[in-house]
Parts: C-alpha cells; structure tokens; sequence
C-alpha cells in the first residue's frame, strides 16, 4: 500500500529523556552573564551559585529548613553521595523496578554490603509502596526514567517513620508534586525536567537526613567527592553555594535561565500542566491505536514525563529491531530524535514529554509515529 507521509513536522524534534529539551525560548544569547573565566568562590560566583539554589526552593516548595546543596556527577553522583553518606546505620529497603533503581540495589548490596531487603517489580509495574518497613532507610525512585512508571503520591509514607526516605526524584522533580515532607533525602539534576546542562546534581536533606549525617559514621572510608561532614558537623557552606568542586558557570547561568523561564510558565504547576499535556497527548494516541500502548500497566502510576511505550501487533516478529527500525526511520525523517527505548528496559520507544517541550510538537510527531509503523510492518512483509 501508498503511504503518506504527514504534511506537518515538529518544530522541535528533540524528545529525548536526557538530557532533555532546552526551554522553548533559548539561545545563546541568553547566557552571556555567564560568570565564564572567574572563580567560583568570588563573590560573583557565589552569588549565582547561591540563586540557584534559592530558585530551586522557590518554584519547587521546598521548606525552609531543608538543605539544598549542588554536587558532581550529575542525579547519579547526588544518590551515590547520599547512600555513602547515610546509609547503615540501621537496615535498608531497596526499591526498584526500573534500571536506575536496579543499579542502586547493586550498590548497597554488593559494594556497601548493608543489610537490606530488596524490592522489586517489572517494568510497566510498580512496588506496593504500602507493604515497605518505614522503619527500615528505604532508597526508591519516584519516576522511573526508564519504565515510564511513577509513584502517584507519598500518602502511604508515615510522617512518624523511623527511618530515612531517600528517594531519586530526577525526572519528577520540576514536573511532578513531590511531598517535602515525607521525603529526607531527595536528588535530582537539571538537565532533565528542565533541559539543562549536564554534569550537576542537586540534593536536598532533611532535617532529619541532617540529624543522621551528625550523628552517624559509616564504617567504610568515605572518598572526599562524598564528605558532606567535618568533625561531626555538617559543612553548611555546601547547601549556600560553596560546591565540592568546581562547578560549570555556564551551567550554573544555563539553570538559571531555565528557573526564570520557569517562573514565567507559572512555577510548579505551570510546569506540571505543561508535562501532563504532553503526556496526555500521548496517551491519547495510544488509546485510539490498537498497535501501540503505554508500557505503564496503571493508569494512576504513569509517567507525565518519560512516557514509555510498547508495540503490540501481532505481526511484528522481532520486537526490538522493530522499534529500532521505527526509532531509525523518524530520525531520518528529522521528526523525533533519540526516542528508542532505555538498553536495558523491554523493546519500545520512550517519549520525553517534560514541560520543556511544545504540546504541538508531540501532536505533530505522532502522525509521523503512525507512518513510520505502517512503513516498517509493510517492509516486514516485503521481506518475508
């Protein structure tokens, strides 16, 4: 049969789950009071570093007796530092059912060797975050980036727990309303809900996380990228703008073009209306064709931001080259880059649909989504 192919493109064919879309409104120019070729810890440095962290309270809610500091290696150095600095002083519930919550358990388990039960679900499913010990350090994901599954709300997390909640919040965090108060650690990096520039992370403590890091001394050495204490105190300058190392100031500015566009978009929820938009778009989709579906299996606990999906035809006879082949004919095409699934997660795409990116965008790539199908079952056959 005649294909044809659509008759509109996405302006913008960047869908990718990180790093993500720049805001709508960028471009270079916009970052020229970049604080480039000066030292970190001059004033002007510190100034910025310091916005930064305050804008991150603002649009996200963050009381003000949490810390907020800006560390290395992106989500993933935040999380390594928290568990390294926190975890084993008393037992541990791992979560995951997705990757980055997989590789979490790999490193309490088999590198830290703390005592820990291990939760887990597939992907498209999710742990019952009401059967977990509260008593015990519990480290989950709140969005799987990789799954397309989210935890719908922290109602079930008890306000008098004995233990931590330390939870990885990057692709929730400036899309979806996360509970300050039923989380004590939480870790995030900007390149994600709003498109920045790689390399940072961001972790926000408790004052309860805070109590446990003056208070207790893991029994393994602690590497100096991870210290967040000395002499038993917490090093406050961390959490004010005085970062570990040396940070990107261009970054650093990119982030806070990104909190100011925030802000114009009406903050949080502004952002969140965004994503759940384009999310919903999506789903859309899915619901009027037979052949595609969301990886997520409920409803309630589906991604507004990493939207994973599957294909379901029966016709299809090798999943994964399928989905790879309809991921390489839509970047050929220019209309949507970087949408293949996540290496370890099950065969499908994966859609970002953050507040960065155009609600038009997703509605005029997923035409092409439909021809790009059609056009691989079709050479499939061909090829039989």
């Amino acid at each position: 049969m005649a294909l044809t192919t659509p008759a509109t493109r996405p302006a913008n064919p960047r869908f990718s789950s990180g790093p993500c879309a720049k805001i709508p409104t960028f471009k270079l120019e916009l970052l020229q009071d970049a604080a480039l070729g000066r030292s970190h810890r001059a004033k002007v440095g510190k100034d910025k570093l310091k916005a930064a962290i305050e804008g991150t309270r603002e649009i996200l809610g963050i009381p003000a007796d949490y810390k907020i500091g800006i560390v290395p290696a992106s989500d993933t150095g935040a999380v390594e530092m928290a568990m390294w600095s926190l975890l084993g002083a008393r037992k541990a519930t791992m979560v995951a059912w997705e990757s980055f919550g997989s590789g979490w358990v790999s490193d309490v388990v088999k590198q830290l060797k703390i005592d820990a039960d291990v939760l887990e679900a597939d992907y498209g499913k999710i742990v019952d975050m009401a059967s977990i010990d509260y008593n015990t350090d519990v480290v989950f994901t709140w969005n799987g980036t990789t799954s397309g599954v989210r935890v719908a709300n922290g109602d079930v997390i008890p306000a008098d727990r004995e233990g931590l909640t330390i939870c990885d919040a990057t692709s929730a965090a400036f899309a979806q309303d996360l509970p300050w108060d039923k989380l004590d650690v939480t870790t995030f990096s900007w390149q994600k809900v709003l498109g920045g520039e790689a390399a940072h992370g961001i972790l926000v403590l408790s004052p309860r996380a805070v109590e446990r890091l003056e208070s207790y001394t893991p029994a393994w050495p602690m590497p100096k990228i991870f210290r967040l204490t000395k002499g038993g105190k917490l090093i406050d300058g961390i959490f004010e703008g005085a970062t570990i190392n040396t940070p990107s100031m261009l970054a650093v500015e990119d982030y806070l073009v990104a909190l100011d566009w925030a802000r114009a978009e009406g903050g949080l929820k502004g952002l969140m209306a965004r994503a759940d938009a384009n999310a919903k778009t999506v789903w859309d989709f899915c619901d009027a064709n037979d052949w595609i579906a969301n990886l997520a299996e409920d409803p309630a606990t589906r991604s507004n931001t990493s939207v994973c999906l599957k294909f379901t035809d029966d016709r299809i006879q090798d999943g994964a080259a399928f989905a790879k082949a309809v991921a390489k004919r839509l970047e050929a095409e220019g209309v949507a880059l970087d949408i293949g699934a996540y290496r370890d997660a099950p065969a499908g795409l994966r859609i970002w649909c953050g507040g960065t990116v155009e609600q038009s965008d997703v509605a005029a790539m997923l035409p092409w989504l439909e021809w790009a199908f059609h056009a691989e079952i079709e050479a499939q056959t061909e090829a039989a």
